[in-house]
């Protein structure tokens, strides 16, 4: 486990990791997978990031019975503390609507981090949502790397400070992310496997 936050320089192997990485993912899944998808910092060219590749799982329904057990196949550990991301100020959906389940990666593998959500809740948007306007707008990815990589200097063994942070500016990157969304009639693109 990682005790301390390390912002690295992007990396152009973080996209084939993640399909090295999520092809077997997708395969254990099955149909429950209705979508695979490279999230978080590592997935938007040129953004420097924690070196751990972000997968997100879209299934239809967050049936834990029916989706630990392929996961644990492969070697991913569930963590049943993890159940929920963070509502951003203002949100009227329930808790239930930003449920997900989060699985680490297995002993030996690089670091992984997997999120699966339900297809049409709020948490399943916002992280396709927030990569892809990084994606679109260099220059908020780089105002987005600035802020982590100052936590991570100011605050390099304290994760709860790092969130405490990062989570709110998230906030207000989807605020303009929702408006860039509007004006070009943003729908998620294909899944990534």
């Amino acid at each position: 486990m990682q005790h301390r936050i390390v912002i690295s320089p992007y990396d152009p192997q973080w996209p084939l990791e993640f399909r090295q990485l999520g092809t077997p993912l997708r395969a254990a899944l099955g149909a429950l997978a209705l979508r695979v998808d490279h999230i978080g910092s590592t997935s938007v060219p040129g953004l420097a990031a924690k070196d751990v590749i972000d997968v997100q799982i879209t299934v239809a329904a967050l049936d834990k019975r029916a989706l630990v057990a392929p996961l644990s196949s492969l070697g991913y550990h569930f963590w049943d503390i993890a159940t929920c991301d963070h509502v951003p100020p203002g949100r009227t959906d329930t808790a239930e609507e930003w449920s997900k389940l989060y699985f680490s990666e297995p002993p030996g593998q690089r670091p992984t981090h997997v999120h699966v959500r339900q297809a049409g809740w709020p948490n399943q948007r916002y992280a396709l949502l927030f990569r892809d306007y990084l994606r679109a707008d260099p220059s908020v990815a780089a105002a987005y790397a600035q802020i982590k990589a100052a936590l991570a200097r100011l605050h390099p063994e304290d994760f709860d400070a790092y969130y405490d942070v990062k989570d709110p500016v998230c906030d207000i990157v989807m605020a303009a992310a929702e408006r860039w969304a509007a004006s070009v009639g943003y729908a998620p693109g294909e899944s990534d496997l």
